[in-house]
């Protein structure tokens, strides 16, 4: 749904808050991450993947029927908590059932099983364009529906060792950080909120932005105290690591990468959408580049890191200059440079590719082998709030550069061609900021000839506006590239041991 929200909130409604469809889904995921370890051990992972892939259904079937936005949002709520049970229970099922020195290896398998998926953005356009965006829903439910099926009579997962020896089920319960995973995410969920909206639709100053941001700002910090004074077994235990160190940098490089992953993968199909034209494949094509770079720089990343048996430094540093370098060079795209535009992509999803699975295997690697759900849950839950927190300020910049833009271009544009009612000039600026261009030919004194001009009017105001949103991943980015000149040496913990046998 990230390339076709037009057609869902020209449908729906919600112009004005469709952006929370991808934060809820983020959030959810990260929300629910946490606990799906203790989850798998109290019922099983068996269970647990069922439970995830139910999740996922209920909530495209909630999307597919909804009559408005809001009850599409919470759709999308319900199948991002499905999405990260089963993101979880893929990665730490894998990684505990392989030897440590080919974890590499299998996940990178494991990991092409979504190729058919990659044209992703050009299927949505298709349907949403030929058809309804609703049948897209019909599409993810049957394919998790499938998964479903297939888990439930094949998965049979062997029993995790350690779960007698941390007192049964009455202590997992027990173990469970529910007060830190409230905090958590209600900090996060908060600060969102007050980022999504401040400066554009509510002032910095209002009670509207104020509020939510200093209530996730005391959440956060309340969170922080918690884990360190406040409980006995933290979401993070403190023994979690045999290097804490390289640990907490790749939770750093995790963060980063989230947030730019996320972004481009959000924010660029508006782009492709907004600057270089409406057709839908052509805006399936543009999307192409960077799904096929991040799942090569993933493949590629993994089976070196195998490889190379641990030698990771130079390995997530050149995959982090190659995020930093791509992401900071698509600032350059303009309305007439698409063919260009196509390689910078690939080259940015191969660097993000190359950092967003590979590291959370680094950690699975260095981490105590009871501890893989828990490091892997911890990975997953900071890459999506990464993503979260970075496509709320990455949107946050653009649409504070895009409003003058579209004022002075789009507005510019209809004074030239005689369209003078401030009432029909203020409507074509808020339908393309919208990017409901279809509907500015429904205006009084509009007609064929205005309407393109009005149209690359506002294509040169978003080329304008975009390049806002790489100059600050370049920031990101390269912290990124400088923590990972600090990662340690981890062949020594590149063994053939095994944590669960079958």
């Amino acid at each position: 749904t990230g390339s076709v929200p037009v057609y869902i909130y020209r449908d729906l409604g919600g112009a004005d808050h469709w952006v929370w469809f991808a934060s809820a889904n983020l959030l959810a995921t990260a929300a629910i991450s946490p606990f799906v370890g203790a989850l798998s051990d109290l019922m099983g992972r068996r269970y647990v993947a069922i439970i995830g892939s139910i999740a996922i259904i209920l909530g495209q079937i909630i999307c597919g029927t909804a009559q408005g936005m809001s009850l599409f949002i919470a759709g999308m709520a319900l199948a991002g908590v499905g999405t990260g049970i089963n993101e979880l229970t893929a990665l730490a099922g894998t990684a505990e059932l392989v030897p440590l020195s080919r974890r590499g290896y299998y996940i990178a398998g494991m990991t092409l099983t979504i190729f058919p998926f990659l044209p992703s953005a050009m299927f949505a356009q298709l349907i949403s364009f030929h058809a309804t965006w609703r049948f897209i829903a019909v599409l993810t439910s049957v394919w998790a529906f499938v998964g479903l099926v297939l888990t439930t009579l094949f998965y049979f997962p062997p029993p995790r060792p350690d779960q007698q020896a941390r007192g049964g089920k009455a202590g997992l319960l027990m173990r469970t950080d529910l007060v830190g995973g409230i905090l958590s995410i209600v900090g996060v969920s908060c600060f969102e909120a007050g980022l999504l909206g401040a400066g554009y639709q509510y002032a910095w100053t209002s009670a509207h932005t104020l509020v939510p941001l200093v209530l996730g700002g005391f959440c956060i910090a309340g969170f922080v105290a918690w884990e360190r004074w406040g409980t006995q077994y933290p979401m993070v235990p403190r023994n979690l690591s045999k290097a804490p160190r390289t640990l907490r940098l790749t939770m750093v490089i995790t963060f980063i990468s989230g947030a730019n992953f996320f972004s481009v993968l959000l924010l660029w199909p508006g782009e492709a959408y907004n600057v270089y034209g409406h057709d839908p494949i052509g805006v399936g094509i543009r999307g192409l580049p960077f799904a096929f770079g991040t799942i090569s720089g993933c493949v590629v990343s993994l089976v070196l890191l195998s490889w190379w048996r641990g030698q990771i430094k130079w390995l997530i540093f050149s995959a982090s200059v190659l995020m930093t370098v791509g992401c900071g060079c698509l600032s350059l795209a303009t309305v007439d440079n698409m063919q260009s535009v196509y390689a910078i992509l690939f080259v940015t999803g191969v660097g993000v590719g190359g950092i967003i699975v590979p590291v959370s295997t680094v950690a699975t690697i260095i981490c105590r082998g009871e501890m893989i759900a828990t490091v892997t849950a911890l990975t997953i839950t900071v890459r999506i709030i990464g993503g979260a927190v970075g496509y709320a300020l990455y949107y946050n910049v653009f649409v504070h550069k895009l409003v003058p833009e579209l004022r002075t271009m789009v507005g510019g544009a209809c004074v030239q061609n005689g369209v003078t009612d401030p009432a029909v000039i203020d409507e074509v600026i808020t339908l393309t900021g919208a990017s409901l261009v279809r509907e500015i030919r429904d205006l009084p004194g509009i007609d064929e000839e205005i309407w393109a001009e009005l149209v690359a009017a506002g294509q040169r105001a978003y080329a304008h506006a975009y390049p806002w949103v790489y100059y600050c991943s370049v920031v990101f980015g390269a912290v990124s590239v400088l923590a990972s000149l600090f990662l340690g040496d981890i062949s020594e913990m590149v063994d053939d041991s095994v944590v669960v046998v079958m």
